[in-house]
């Protein structure tokens, strides 16, 4: 019986130590596997890094590009508003002038009413003899208009 149980502890430990082979051989390919995906994982942390530092170097770009547009736009919008301003006085003399134009107009009116037959002028036309009649007077004092 001694030998009985020798032998079955015997088989019980190479058993053992197959199912340990085994599972060595699995972990071996596991690692393998590892070491493969470790050497595609560096692989793609190097061109991640590498599209990284690109990524970084066309942000800066379009900052520098931004910090241009934006100290250019900065110049133009001051030049329009400089531009609105003349042209907002510009458009109150020309107001002025229209005022004047029409107030001379009515002045030089003749304080009699034109014949029926006589065509009606438009009052464009009226405002322009107007001023002639009021630059010919002027000229005649010896005043510039």
């Amino acid at each position: 019986m001694s030998h009985f149980l020798g032998i079955v502890i015997e088989s019980l430990v190479a058993v053992l130590l197959l199912l340990t082979i085994g599972y060595c051989m699995l972990l071996n390919s596991r690692l393998k596997r590892l070491k493969a995906d470790e050497h595609s994982l560096k692989a793609t942390i190097a061109e991640l890094i590498t599209a990284t530092e690109i990524a970084e170097r066309a942000i800066g770009g379009l900052k520098h590009t931004v910090r241009d547009v934006n100290e250019n736009l900065g110049s133009q919008l001051t030049a329009a508003t400089q531009m609105a301003g003349h042209l907002k006085n510009m458009l109150a003399e020309g107001d002025g002038v229209v005022r004047r134009l029409t107030k001379i107009a009515i002045a030089a009116r003749p304080l009699q009413e034109p014949e029926p037959a006589a065509p009606r002028v438009s009052s464009a036309k009226a405002v322009a003899a107007a001023a002639e009649v009021f630059a010919e007077r002027r000229r005649g004092s010896g005043l510039a208009a």
